[in-house]
C-alpha cells in the first residue's frame, strides 16, 4: 500500500482508507467500499490501485503502527503508515450494540458523586425514541450544556441513534457565549440541568428566551434564537420545558418504529457531533464531526493502549465530557472497546480523583498536564493505594517530561502515554507507545498538518474559516510549529503565533518550559519571551480560555502592560 498525499480527482474521495492509522489516508482494496464510488470510475479505480501497488514495491519508508518502529526510515517531514487493522463502517449506535451484546452485565459508567451506577444493558435504554417523540429529526442539532453528568453520556448515544447532531455547549459559557453559540449553529434543542455551582442554566435560557415562561413545551418560539423551540432539564420541572424523565417516557410503539426504520438510513459520513474551539485567536467555531471520524479514532487509540485485549479496563475520567478529550476518549472508549469509565466528580477535583482510583480500583487515569500537577500536589497523595493503575492519558497541551516522571514515581503506573490532538481531528492524531522512552512519551519546525479519516467535516456554516483551515486536498493545517525524527515521531514546539523571533533566531516557548519544570519549586511555567529573558514576573493564575488553555498572546499583553513596555 501507498499512502499518497493527494486524492487524484473529486470522485475517488468517497473512497476511505481501510487500513491506515491515525492519521494518514492509505488505498487499499475492500469490496464493500466500492458501494460508495459510481460504477463508471470502477475500472478507474482498480487502474489506480493497481499502479499504487506496483509502486508501493518500491516504497519501504512507512510506519507499522502496530508496533513502535525500531529503525529510522524517515527522510522527509511526511510520516505516513499501515495497519493489520482496517477502519471499522460503523455508527456509533452499532458500535455500542456490539458492547451490550458482548458485555451486558459489565459496569459501563460510574457517576461516584451522584451515586450512579449502570451496566451495559442498564445504560442502553431508547432514550432516542422520546427525543423524537417531542418533535426532533434527524439533522436537527442539540445542545447539551452543563458538567460531567450521567444525563450527558446519555444524550450523548440517544442523538447519534435519532441522528440528531450532538452540539458540545461548554458548561462555563455565560450568556453571550451561549447565546453565540446555539446560534451559530441553530441549536433546535437545549439540555441542561437548572443549575451547576453558581451556573444558573435555567435563569440564563430564561434571560434569552423569555417566551418560555409562557410557551408550552417544546413550542418556544423566541426572537434572540429563533431556531430553538425545545429546552429539556434534567433535575426539574421548569415552565416551558420538559423534564428529561418525561421524555425518556414519551416514546410510543410509532416512534420506536421510526426509530428503527432511521437505522437504516443513517451513515457513518453523517455529521455526529459540533464541537467548538476554544476560541484562543477569535470566537469560537464549530468543528463538525462525523461517526466515522470519532469511531475509527478512538478505536485506534484503543488498539494502541491495548483496551482491545487488557481486561477490566476501568478508566478514572475527570476531563470534561464537552471537550472531546471526555465525550470520545470516555463515552466512546466505553461503547467501542466495552471499557468502563469512572467520573469521580461532576466538576474537577484533584482529591476525588484519587479517591476514585482507589476505591473504583481504577486501571488508567485521564488527566491533563496540569490536572496531574495538580493530583500531585494533593496533601493525602502517599496514602493513595495504586496497586490498580497500569497507566494514564495525557492530554489537552504539551507535557514536560518531568511531569512525566513525577506521575510514574508517585503510583507506578508505567504505561503512561501523551496524545496530540486538535477538536478539528477530534480527538488523537499522534500517539505514542505504552512503552516508549521518557523522550518519545513526551515528544509527541514546520507547521503540522493531517490528512486523513480524522479530519472534521467543516465549521458548521463557516465556509471562510473552514477554507483557511483546511486545504483542497483534504489537508488540515493546525496552526502548530512541529518537527519528526527519524522514527516517525512527533515533538511539538509550540503556535505558530506564539512564535519569537529574536536576534534573528526562532525561540520556542515549550523548549524553555520544559526545563522550567525541572526545579523542584514551580509547580508551572508559561513563556512569552526568551531563553535568558530580561524581565521574570510571578503571577498568581495565567489568562485561560473557557477550556482551560492558557493564552499566551494575553499573557504577553498583560506583561507588557504590568511593565510599561
Amino acid at each position: 500500500m501507498l499512502s499518497i498525499r493527494k486524492r487524484p480527482s473529486s470522485w475517488v474521495s468517497k473512497v476511505r482508507n481501510s487500513a491506515a492509522d491515525i492519521p494518514y489516508f492509505t488505498f487499499s482494496y475492500h469490496k464493500h467500499r466500492f458501494q460508495d464510488v459510481h460504477k463508471t470510475h470502477f475500472n478507474t479505480y482498480i487502474l489506480l490501485y493497481t499502479q499504487t501497488l506496483l509502486f508501493a514495491l518500491l516504497i519501504f519508508s512507512a510506519v507499522h503502527v502496530n508496533n513502535p518502529p525500531s529503525i529510522p526510515t524517515l527522510t522527509t517531514s511526511y510520516v505516513h503508515g499501515t495497519s493489520s487493522h482496517s477502519l471499522l463502517s460503523s455508527t456509533v449506535d452499532q458500535c455500542l450494540q456490539r458492547s451490550v451484546e458482548r458485555h451486558p452485565d459489565r459496569e459501563a459508567l460510574v457517576f461516584m458523586q451522584d451515586r450512579i451506577r449502570k451496566t451495559f444493558a442498564q445504560f442502553y435504554q431508547d432514550t432516542a425514541a422520546g427525543l423524537l417523540a417531542v418533535g426532533l429529526k434527524r439533522g436537527d442539532r442539540l445542545g447539551m450544556w452543563g458538567p460531567n453528568i450521567y444525563e450527558w453520556v446519555l444524550m450523548q448515544f440517544a442523538t447519534a441513534k435519532a441522528g440528531i447532531i450532538l452540539v458540545s455547549v461548554n458548561p462555563a459559557y455565560q450568556l453571550q457565549e451561549v447565546e453565540f453559540a446555539l446560534r451559530k449553529v441553530q441549536c433546535n434543542a437545549v439540555v441542561c440541568p437548572t443549575q451547576f455551582k453558581t451556573q444558573r442554566y435555567g435563569d440564563m435560557l430564561r434571560q434569552l428566551c423569555p417566551e418560555m415562561e409562557t410557551a408550552s413545551p417544546g413550542g418556544i418560539n423566541s426572537s434572540r434564537l429563533p431556531d430553538l423551540h425545545t429546552v429539556i432539564v434534567t433535575d426539574s420541572q421548569q415552565p416551558g420545558a420538559f423534564h428529561l424523565k418525561d421524555v425518556m417516557q414519551a416514546g410510543s410503539s410509532q416512534h420506536y418504529q421510526q426509530l428503527q426504520d432511521l437505522q437504516k438510513k443513517l451513515s457513518f459520513d453523517d455529521p455526529i457531533n459540533i464541537l467548538f474551539t476554544s476560541g484562543t485567536t477569535g470566537k469560537p467555531k464549530g468543528a463538525t464531526l462525523s461517526h466515522h471520524n470519532i469511531v475509527n479514532n478512538v478505536y485506534f487509540f484503543g488498539l494502541r493502549i491495548g483496551f482491545n485485549w487488557k481486561k477490566n479496563v476501568r478508566i478514572c475520567l475527570p476531563v470534561p465530557l464537552y471537550h472531546c478529550f471526555g465525550s470520545v476518549g470516555g463515552g466512546m472508549v466505553m461503547a467501542v472497546h466495552g471499557s468502563t469509565v469512572v467520573f469521580p466528580s461532576t466538576g474537577y477535583d484533584g482529591h476525588a480523583n484519587l479517591v476514585a482510583v482507589e476505591k473504583e480500583k481504577c486501571t488508567f487515569l485521564y488527566g491533563t498536564p496540569t490536572m496531574l500537577i495538580d493530583m500531585l500536589s494533593q496533601p493525602d497523595l502517599a496514602q493513595i493505594d495504586f496497586s490498580s493503575l497500569e497507566g494514564g492519558i495525557v492530554a489537552g497541551s504539551s507535557c514536560p517530561p518531568e511531569v512525566i516522571r513525577k506521575v510514574i514515581n508517585a503510583t507506578g503506573a508505567k504505561e503512561m502515554l501523551i496524545g496530540y490532538g486538535t477538536t478539528e481531528n477530534s480527538p488523537v492524531t499522534f500517539c505514542g507507545f505504552p512503552f516508549d522512552s521518557m523522550e518519545r512519551k513526551t515528544e509527541t519546525h514546520t507547521e503540522r498538518l493531517f490528512l486523513g479519516y480524522c479530519v472534521m467535516l467543516e465549521y458548521w456554516k463557516d465556509d471562510e474559516k473552514s477554507q483557511e483551515s483546511i486545504t483542497k486536498d483534504r489537508w488540515y493545517k493546525t496552526g502548530d510549529i512541529a518537527s519528526l525524527d527519524g522514527y516517525g515521531y512527533c515533538k511539538i514546539e509550540g503556535r505558530i503565533k506564539d512564535l519569537i523571533i529574536r536576534g534573528g533566531e526562532n525561540i520556542y516557548p515549550a523548549e524553555i518550559e520544559q526545563f522550567l519544570h525541572t526545579h523542584p519549586k514551580i509547580q508551572e511555567a508559561q513563556i512569552a519571551h526568551y531563553k535568558v529573558p530580561r524581565y521574570v514576573t510571578f503571577v498568581q493564575g495565567y489568562p485561560l480560555t473557557v477550556s482551560g488553555k492558557i493564552q499566551k498572546y494575553k499573557l504577553r499583553e498583560q506583561t507588557e502592560k504590568l511593565l510599561g513596555l
